[in-house]
């Protein structure tokens, strides 16, 4: 099935929207990751987003160290991976910050440009901009026009108001950021950006929401600001003003909790730390219980099956996809592909 293009991706996000269910944006960091959350998605019957930050960019480029060309790399390989899938995928870039627009997401955004021209697809079909290190203010001047090189291109901006707390691929919220969005600030952001006229994009509101695993009781989840939010959006202007939010920190976030954001509007809920951990703890069981075999102990030959790479990539892949399923499931986008044949395809509503 070809990846997704741009009606379907909105499509995508306005069903899920009048639905009640989101879908699994998962981070990758390398091709097995990236197998994994495509191969959840699949087992799930769940349509899927893929997303690549800077900083996997930077790991896959490897010896290059240039983390546009690592996503570009990831981004290809998704699409020739999803085109063998069953279910839709999209692909997205994941919070670049206003000190890497210049340099990781314009270029990004050049290159679908290029590809258009040439009359090839989009490679990126969403951009996430983290403008939350600077005032409200400058964040949705750049966010502005950011939409309008994006609409240009057919792409979908992400933008985020308010600071997620905690820390993702080396960006950190201080303890003391503002980790709850106000109703004011959700207007302003609908209103600033609904200036461009036909951009698409979707809202990292914050509601208390923090990157990483914390215990129970450590961080304070408010999901009805994003119920505040949208209503008084709604109030001033229409119901089909009614945003595509995005759910940000969810590791360790209670299932009710989770559901409760669905009715509040979160059609995209990332997810990395919890992936993640699941394919190093698949690896990690291999090693444990193989040791001698995998380290040749004692001067024995030890066991090629043990130690060759492939072995236990392919269990930390399993292990992955796993908790990919379990993503869907959570996120009630399970079995709801719109690669079924009873489900249309629709322009959406502007965002």
């Amino acid at each position: 099935m070809p990846v997704v293009g741009h009606a379907m991706y909105i499509h995508m996000l306005d069903t899920a929207l009048a639905e009640g269910y989101a879908y699994p944006a998962i981070n990758v960091l390398e091709l097995t990751s990236l197998n994994a959350a495509i191969e959840g998605f699949m087992a799930a019957k769940s349509d899927g987003i893929i997303q690549i930050s800077v900083a996997a960019g930077m790991h896959t480029s490897g010896p290059a160290k240039d983390p546009v060309l690592g996503a570009i790399t990831l981004a290809e390989h998704a699409r020739r991976l999803a085109e063998k899938a069953d279910v839709y995928v999209a692909i997205h870039s994941d919070h670049c910050p206003t000190a890497k627009v210049d340099s990781f997401l314009k270029p990004l955004i050049a290159e679908t440009a290029r590809r258009r021209a040439a009359g090839l697809p989009n490679l990126f079909h969403s951009h996430m901009y983290d403008g939350s290190d600077l005032p409200m203010g400058e964040n949705l001047r750049i966010a502005e026009e950011l939409l309008a090189l994006c609409r240009d291109n057919d792409i979908i901006l992400e933008v985020e108001a308010g600071v997620v707390g905690g820390e993702e691929d080396g960006i950190s919220g201080a303890p003391n950021a503002k980790l709850y969005t106000t109703p004011e600030d959700m207007l302003l952001v609908y209103e600033t950006l609904s200036r461009v006229k036909g951009g698409r994009f979707m809202l990292a509101a914050t509601f208390g929401n923090v990157h990483g695993v914390y215990k129970p009781g450590h961080v304070k989840l408010m999901p009805r600001i994003l119920q505040e939010g949208q209503e008084a959006v709604m109030a001033r202007h229409d119901k089909k003003a009614r945003m595509w939010l995005v759910f940000h920190g969810g590791s360790g976030t209670s299932i009710q909790e989770i559901h409760e954001t669905l009715n509040y509007g979160v059609v995209k809920m990332n997810v990395h730390t919890d992936t993640q951990y699941a394919l190093t703890r698949a690896v990690a069981d291999h090693f444990y219980t193989r040791y001698a075999g995998v380290l040749k102990v004692d001067g024995e030959v030890g066991v090629k099956q043990d130690y060759l790479a492939s072995t236990w990539l392919d269990k930390g892949r399993a292990g992955m996809a796993a908790r990919v399923v379990q993503s869907c499931e959570e996120l009630k986008s399970a079995g709801k592909s719109l690669g079924r044949g009873d489900r249309g395809q629709g322009t959406g509503s502007r965002r």
